[in-house]
Protein backbone atom coordinates (compact mmCIF):
# COMPACT_ATOMS: atom_id res chain seq x y z
CA UNK A 1 0.00 0.00 0.00
CA UNK A 2 2.50 2.64 1.24
CA UNK A 3 5.83 2.82 0.33
CA UNK A 4 8.29 4.77 1.92
CA UNK A 5 10.98 5.80 -0.46
CA UNK A 6 13.83 6.64 1.90
CA UNK A 7 16.16 8.02 -1.47
CA UNK A 8 12.81 10.34 -1.88
CA UNK A 9 12.81 11.43 1.92
CA UNK A 10 16.58 12.28 2.19
CA UNK A 11 15.94 14.30 -1.09
CA UNK A 12 13.39 16.49 0.53
CA UNK A 13 15.13 16.51 4.05
CA UNK A 14 18.19 18.18 2.48
CA UNK A 15 15.89 20.44 0.00
CA UNK A 16 14.21 21.58 3.39
CA UNK A 17 17.29 22.23 5.04
CA UNK A 18 19.18 24.31 1.79
CA UNK A 19 15.47 25.83 1.78
CA UNK A 20 15.51 27.19 5.30
CA UNK A 21 19.45 27.92 5.28
CA UNK A 22 18.75 30.49 1.78
CA UNK A 23 15.45 31.80 3.27
CA UNK A 24 17.39 32.90 6.76
CA UNK A 25 19.95 34.35 4.62
CA UNK A 26 17.94 35.81 1.89
CA UNK A 27 14.70 36.68 4.25
CA UNK A 28 15.06 35.98 7.60
CA UNK A 29 18.66 37.73 8.68
CA UNK A 30 17.35 40.99 6.68
CA UNK A 31 14.03 40.95 8.12
CA UNK A 32 15.26 41.14 11.80
CA UNK A 33 18.21 43.61 10.81
CA UNK A 34 15.69 45.66 9.81
CA UNK A 35 12.92 45.19 12.72
CA UNK A 36 16.09 45.92 15.04
CA UNK A 37 17.56 49.00 13.13
CA UNK A 38 13.66 50.16 13.34
CA UNK A 39 13.63 49.99 17.24
CA UNK A 40 16.92 51.66 17.72
CA UNK A 41 15.68 54.55 15.44
CA UNK A 42 12.34 54.77 17.19
CA UNK A 43 14.29 54.93 20.48
CA UNK A 44 16.67 57.81 19.06
CA UNK A 45 13.72 59.87 18.41
CA UNK A 46 11.99 59.06 21.62
CA UNK A 47 15.29 60.17 23.29
CA UNK A 48 15.39 62.72 21.10
CA UNK A 49 11.85 64.04 21.46
CA UNK A 50 12.58 63.84 25.24
CA UNK A 51 15.66 66.19 24.99
CA UNK A 52 13.57 68.62 22.86
CA UNK A 53 10.69 68.47 25.06
CA UNK A 54 12.94 69.17 28.45
CA UNK A 55 14.82 72.45 26.16
CA UNK A 56 11.59 73.84 25.21
CA UNK A 57 10.56 73.68 28.85
CA UNK A 58 13.71 74.99 29.68
CA UNK A 59 13.18 77.98 27.27
CA UNK A 60 9.80 78.40 28.20
CA UNK A 61 10.87 78.86 31.57
CA UNK A 62 13.29 81.08 30.33
CA UNK A 63 10.70 83.13 28.18
CA UNK A 64 8.46 83.53 30.90
CA UNK A 65 10.75 85.15 33.01
CA UNK A 66 11.54 87.44 30.04
CA UNK A 67 7.90 88.12 29.78
CA UNK A 68 7.76 89.00 33.86
CA UNK A 69 10.68 91.33 33.51
CA UNK A 70 9.48 93.27 30.69
CA UNK A 71 6.07 93.50 32.66
CA UNK A 72 7.88 94.81 35.89
CA UNK A 73 9.47 97.17 33.58
CA UNK A 74 6.74 98.55 31.77
CA UNK A 75 4.67 98.43 35.21
CA UNK A 76 8.01 100.81 36.63
CA UNK A 77 7.84 102.92 33.32
CA UNK A 78 4.47 103.41 33.10
CA UNK A 79 4.19 104.48 36.68
CA UNK A 80 6.84 107.19 36.00
CA UNK A 81 5.06 108.28 33.13
CA UNK A 82 1.90 108.84 35.34
CA UNK A 83 3.64 110.43 38.28
CA UNK A 84 5.55 113.04 35.44
CA UNK A 85 2.13 113.20 33.97
CA UNK A 86 0.60 114.31 37.24
CA UNK A 87 3.53 116.13 38.20
CA UNK A 88 2.97 118.19 35.21
CA UNK A 89 -0.48 118.50 35.40
CA UNK A 90 0.04 119.94 38.95
CA UNK A 91 2.07 122.60 38.00
CA UNK A 92 0.15 123.73 35.40
CA UNK A 93 -2.82 123.79 37.34
CA UNK A 94 -0.79 125.75 39.75
CA UNK A 95 0.60 128.14 36.79
CA UNK A 96 -3.37 128.44 35.95
CA UNK A 97 -4.69 129.01 39.66
CA UNK A 98 -1.85 131.77 39.79
CA UNK A 99 -2.79 133.73 37.09
CA UNK A 100 -6.08 133.34 37.76
CA UNK A 101 -5.68 134.95 41.38
CA UNK A 102 -3.67 137.89 39.31
CA UNK A 103 -6.49 138.43 36.82
CA UNK A 104 -9.18 137.87 40.32
CA UNK A 105 -7.25 140.77 41.97
CA UNK A 106 -6.88 143.29 38.77
CA UNK A 107 -10.46 142.74 38.49
CA UNK A 108 -11.15 143.60 42.10
CA UNK A 109 -9.05 146.66 41.94
CA UNK A 110 -10.88 147.89 38.71
CA UNK A 111 -14.17 146.69 40.72
CA UNK A 112 -13.20 148.99 43.08
CA UNK A 113 -12.07 152.21 41.01
CA UNK A 114 -15.54 151.81 38.79
CA UNK A 115 -17.31 151.56 42.64
CA UNK A 116 -15.71 155.15 43.84
CA UNK A 117 -16.23 156.34 39.93
CA UNK A 118 -19.81 155.95 40.38
CA UNK A 119 -19.49 156.74 43.83
CA UNK A 120 -18.05 160.23 43.04
CA UNK A 121 -20.59 160.66 40.07
CA UNK A 122 -23.28 160.12 42.41
CA UNK A 123 -22.10 162.38 45.01
CA UNK A 124 -21.85 164.88 42.19
CA UNK A 125 -25.22 164.93 41.13
CA UNK A 126 -26.93 164.53 44.67
CA UNK A 127 -27.91 168.56 44.60
CA UNK A 128 -29.66 167.97 41.12
CA UNK A 129 -31.31 164.69 42.72
CA UNK A 130 -31.80 166.58 45.59
CA UNK A 131 -33.78 170.03 43.75
CA UNK A 132 -35.45 167.67 41.73
CA UNK A 133 -37.20 165.85 44.39
CA UNK A 134 -37.98 168.97 46.21
CA UNK A 135 -39.14 169.97 42.58
CA UNK A 136 -41.56 166.42 42.66
CA UNK A 137 -42.84 167.02 46.19
CA UNK A 138 -43.61 171.17 45.92
CA UNK A 139 -45.78 169.60 43.02
CA UNK A 140 -47.35 167.28 45.27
Amino acid sequence: MLDIDLSLMLFVLALFLVLLVVLNQMLYKPLLKFMDDRDNSIAKDLESANNLSSNSAALNSEADGILDDAKAKAGVIRQEAIDEAKANAQGKAEAKQSQLNKEYIIFVEKLGEQKETLRNSLLSQMPLFKESLKAKFSKL
